[in-house]
């Protein structure tokens, strides 16, 4: 990118079959450019993948100012197509408050729309959001406003349970929230969604960061229930004792290094989740071919706030940071996660640096994962 201070995290393609909607389609729409928010910036850059794969050119800069002045929001995170053009998910505010939210772009042109809520209801805080197409329903999740997160995890905002705890179900075609179902306010930080790819499910799951009871991290399925959307823990991941000496400064008090689920992914064919343990370096695999009931079917690790563990091809190398966005292959054989999280966090939990490293396992189709020793 040729500014500095972006901090690219999720983007996405202009087209995908969603954009095939029988009541909003766009079918002759190219999928060839990829849509990369500035989480940090606001800034947006679409890409053009066509001329060269290998090569892809920015062609369009959205500056910060023209994403204040005709969405109101900021700080662009996750980017889906959908049945209306571009959805784009952003935490707050242009003055770094409240609320967060969904504006929209134009798939061809990629002007900015506008908002995309036409009765946001309770919603205040945003992070991510995924759809069921043929239930016509959104869902969204909270972390917390720009200013509750740019200078890094605020312990008080934490400790008063003022960060994302609710899951949010609006009216996909109408715009409008219907439901919100509430974690429990000791769940802090409710991040990323992962729905079911079978379009006839209507069910996903979301992880979240920390618990105030115990510092463990879970994840939640949301699911159909008696004609309304439900929510049920169905996977806990419990914080570790460690040795105060190797804790950073936030956590030194706790006596205890918490796992900080901070990305989830779902193999295309729904059976496996795969789970990010930030704070532990662990990298864990669940078989959910039954989504109530999850099973443990694979486990590695790699970096983690205490263990530092090193990739087995460099066994004498420790390393920082830990397994964090992750991205499975169409073929649900190869799992990719990079090691940081954001800049101000990253200096928060790993103070001595997290470095920049991408590892690469292989996935066995009956379950069970393992390190690619030749990749890194």
């Amino acid at each position: 990118m040729p500014e500095f201070g972006d901090e690219l995290h999720h983007f996405g393609w202009n087209a995908c079959s969603s954009a095939l909607c029988p009541y909003a389609p766009h079918p002759h729409v190219e999928r060839r450019y990829l849509v990369v928010p500035g989480l940090r910036s606001s800034r947006i850059h679409i890409v053009d993948t066509k001329p060269n794969p290998r090569k892809p050119e920015i062609v369009k800069v959205i500056e910060p100012e023209e994403v204040f002045a005709r969405a109101n929001y900021s700080r662009p995170h996750t980017i889906h197509c959908g049945p209306e053009g571009i959805y784009v998910s952003a935490l707050g505010a242009p003055n770094g408050g409240g609320p967060g939210g969904i504006f929209m772009l134009d798939c061809e042109t990629f002007d900015i729309l506008g908002q995309w809520e036409m009765d946001r209801g309770p919603q205040f805080l945003h992070y991510d959001f995924w759809w069921h197409l043929g239930f016509d329903t959104l869902l969204s999740s909270e972390w917390g406003t720009p200013n509750m997160i740019e200078s890094g995890l605020q312990p008080e905002l934490l400790l008063s349970s003022k960060y994302g705890h609710q899951v949010h179900v609006w009216d996909l075609r109408r715009r409008r929230h219907i439901q919100t179902l509430d974690l429990g306010k000791e769940q802090q930080m409710v991040l990323e969604m992962r729905p079911a790819h079978n379009p006839t499910k209507a069910y996903g799951f979301v992880g979240v960061v920390v618990s105030l009871k115990d510092l463990s991290a879970s994840v939640w399925l949301w699911h159909r229930n008696n004609g309304a959307w439900d929510l049920k823990k169905v996977i806990e991941i419990p914080a570790e004792p460690a040795d105060p000496a190797k804790l950073p400064a936030l956590l030194k008090d706790f006596k205890a290094v918490p796992p900080l689920v901070s990305d989830i992914n779902l193999s295309l064919d729904d059976k496996f989740l795969y789970v990010s343990c930030w704070g532990t370096g662990e990298f864990l695999q669940y078989d959910v071919s039954d989504p109530f009931n999850p099973k443990k079917t694979g486990s590695v690790r790699i970096g983690g706030i205490v263990n530092r563990t090193p990739h087995p091809k460099k066994p004498s190398q420790p390393l920082a940071g830990g397994p964090q966005m992750v991205e499975v292959s169409r073929d649900g054989k190869r799992v990719y996660f990079t090691n940081s999280l954001y800049a101000t966090w990253d200096e928060q939990f790993y103070p001595d640096g997290v470095g920049s490293w991408m590892v690469k396992l292989e996935a066995d189709p009956q379950g069970g994962i393992r390190f690619d020793e030749n990749f890194r």
